[in-house]
């Protein structure tokens, strides 16, 4: 089992689309899917109000700095737990990251952006004094194709914040995750050979590959010290 976080205080960086699009390809995997939603504007938990199809996953409201407590027993069953953070660095995100195993920062390539996730990288590094191996990562998110700084953004995030490092799937701006938030479909469902779903799809074995690195790496670690 694994809990994977999204976080950014900042909003509009499409936090809440990408990470029900993670879900969904987890989950059209053949995996059993947790999500909650711990953001207080409830976007997640309004997109499966208006979805007309079946469920795909579980889809859970919890915006409580109790997370990291309650987590271990409610998703027991499930392969993947996907949390939806506040857009406030406070104590509810705090809880989200305790109870992750990754943190996904998505961000969208602009000085404005870059510059504004430092709170939550700062709260990340709190966090690690109290988990160590909390693995963080920067998911460039509503990429606009063929613009000067999102050629460089990956490159000059890196050296402005060593130790989080941005994932090489970059997800640009399309429609199919507007539309994919308002009607409670997944861009799989929209166009599941399309170009959004196509970027998820890399997005979630990107995902995959880190996390299997990582749980690896800790095991050979354990082993060592034993």
């Amino acid at each position: 089992m694994s809990v994977i976080s999204f976080v950014n205080q900042k909003g509009g960086v499409g936090k809440t689309s990408l990470a029900l699009n993670l879900a969904a390809s987890f989950a059209q995997g053949g995996d059993q899917v947790l999500f909650i939603d711990a953001d207080p504007q409830m976007s997640s938990l309004d997109w499966s109000t208006v979805r007309t199809r079946p469920p795909l996953f579980n889809v859970v409201s919890m915006p409580r700095n109790t997370l990291h407590s309650q987590l271990p027993t409610l998703s027991v069953n499930y392969q993947w737990t996907i949390i939806d953070g506040p857009p406030l660095a406070g104590d509810v995100a705090k809880s989200a990251l305790l109870a992750s195993d990754l943190v996904v920062i998505p961000v969208q390539p602009s000085g404005a952006d870059k510059w504004s996730t430092k709170k939550i990288l700062d709260l990340i590094v709190e966090a690690r004094f109290y988990k160590p191996n909390l693995n963080a990562v920067i998911a460039v998110n509503r990429k606009i194709v063929g613009t000067a700084i999102g050629k460089s953004f990956a490159a000059d995030f890196e050296a402005d914040y060593p130790g989080f490092p941005v994932l090489d799937t970059e997800i640009g701006q399309y429609v199919a995750f507007a539309e994919s938030l308002t009607t409670g479909a997944t861009v799989f469902e929209l166009d599941p050979k399309g170009a959004a779903a196509n970027l998820i799809q890399a997005f979630a074995d990107e995902i995959k590959e880190l996390l299997t690195h990582e749980q690896t790496d800790h095991r050979s670690a354990e082993a060592a010290v034993r």
